[in-house]
């Protein structure tokens, strides 16, 4: 039977990137740097659950990478979304799709991959979050 490995998304800035998906709760496990490809390779995941990674690739060589839309999402479940929304609202980052109905929103990465929160069963809906627009596209 196959089993799910990672999910691979291209950066430009590794700090940067490791910093937003640390404001999720993911850590560095494993970290490659290739000088003949010119490449470094960062895997991260969710403590207790090291078998599903994002493989954060970094090609030294600047290349543009539009449209992160095109990845599609990746789709992280939080113990409280409201909690985590605010984590991200603190660190400047923009709730593409606010948490309004207490299950669901979306938020980028610095290198615009859109990324799914999911609430762990159901909280109530509460304001701001109720109130707050969409903001571009996730």
């Amino acid at each position: 039977m196959p089993k799910y490995l990672h999910s691979m998304i291209r950066v430009t800035d590794v700090d940067k990137s490791i910093a937003f998906f640390d404001l999720l709760g993911l850590k560095e496990v494993k970290r490659m740097e290739s000088e003949q490809g010119r490449f470094t390779l960062v895997y991260l995941a969710a403590p207790g659950d090291e078998d599903a990674q994002v493989e954060l690739t970094h090609n030294w060589d600047p290349e543009p990478y539009d449209g992160g839309r095109n990845f599609g999402h990746i789709a992280y479940q939080v113990e409280n979304i409201y909690e985590t929304c605010q984590r991200f609202m603190d660190a400047g980052i923009t709730i593409n799709r606010p948490p309004r109905d207490g299950h669901m929103a979306f938020v980028r990465t610095p290198d615009n991959i859109s990324i799914e929160l999911l609430q762990d069963g159901r909280l109530d809906p509460i304001e701001p979050w109720v109130s707050m627009p969409n903001i571009g596209v996730w």
